[in-house]
């Protein structure tokens, strides 16, 4: 848990949910804010297994997954290629373009020259290529005169793609089952404060839409996470235009470390679908292994 990433925070709220859960389960927990002595830390705990509740880079792009093989330890969702993918946000359209899955048009290019122009007509979206919950991420607004003035903090190169209108989806990917969809209602972009911050989104469960955009988010969840080669659990989110019908539903990414706190979506599915928290961690604990 916690880690070095932009998604430290995030990734503290999901360990200390998690230690609570599996505790009431029976399980011994100790946990380990993941540092430079990461390595050390797990020699010192000799885990039956790893429960991995980092986000971001590093414990999400399949960084500590390589540890983890290395050492012979069992751990929780995707290996190291999948972790790897799913974490590209470039290379993953590439694998859900070859699954014949909707996604929308990007490039990368570099910091300066977005700052310099327009690299594609707006509306689009500028953000870094490897990093998740919505960390970095420009909207520039059709008919925007200027290109966005992106933070030095950004990496040197940023995706920029095209903008898909529409609501927020998003579906869980438990094992080999599709849970359900959510619909993410947000008073404006589902940003980081969004998701995380108590009331910064309300969640429609499950989603109020029609049969043949729901069974598609359900389809095109499972497709996505088997064509990254995705283990455990992931979310994908969509976006859908209801203006274009099945036309307007688009992929967005892939989650290999979907959050675990309380304003998630992931428990939230998977309550809705008769497994409660404790189950859902019992669950990927049971579920883990090496070589994933």
């Amino acid at each position: 848990m916690g880690g070095a990433s932009a998604e430290r925070e995030v990734s503290l709220s999901t360990g200390h949910e998690c230690t609570v859960a599996l505790r009431a389960e029976g399980y011994e927990v100790v946990q380990i804010d993941a540092g430079a002595d990461v390595f050390s830390r797990l020699m010192e705990a000799e885990p039956d297994v790893v429960f991995n509740a980092l986000h971001g880079r590093w414990g999400e792009d399949g960084c500590v997954q390589g540890i983890l093989e290395w050492m012979g330890l069992p751990y929780t969702n995707s290996g190291v290629l999948a972790s790897a993918l799913a974490m590209d946000k470039e290379r993953s359209k590439a694998a859900f373009r070859a699954a014949g899955l909707p996604v929308v048009d990007s490039v990368l290019a570099s910091k300066e020259a977005v700052r310099a122009a327009h690299v594609m007509e707006p509306p689009y979206v500028v953000k870094p290529n490897n990093e998740g919950s919505s960390v970095g991420v420009y909207l520039v607004q059709e008919g925007a005169n200027a290109p966005p003035q992106l933070s030095d903090d950004m990496p040197d190169i940023v995706m920029v793609e095209t903008y898909a209108p529409g609501r927020e989806l998003t579906t869980t990917v438990m094992g080999y089952r599709a849970l359900t969809v959510t619909d993410i209602i947000t008073e404006g972009w589902y940003d980081y404060d969004a998701k995380y911050k108590p009331g910064g989104s309300r969640h429609v469960l499950p989603a109020d839409i029609p049969s043949e955009i729901f069974d598609a988010c359900l389809d095109y969840a499972l497709r996505a996470h088997n064509a990254l080669g995705c283990r455990g659990v992931s979310r994908t989110d969509f976006r859908w235009d209801e203006n274009r019908g099945l036309d307007g539903l688009i992929l967005l990414e892939t989650n290999t470390q979907p959050g675990l706190t309380p304003t998630s979506l992931v428990p939230e599915q998977a309550e809705y679908c008769g497994i409660n928290f404790g189950a859902l961690c019992r669950w990927m604990v049971e579920d883990a292994s090496c070589d994933r």
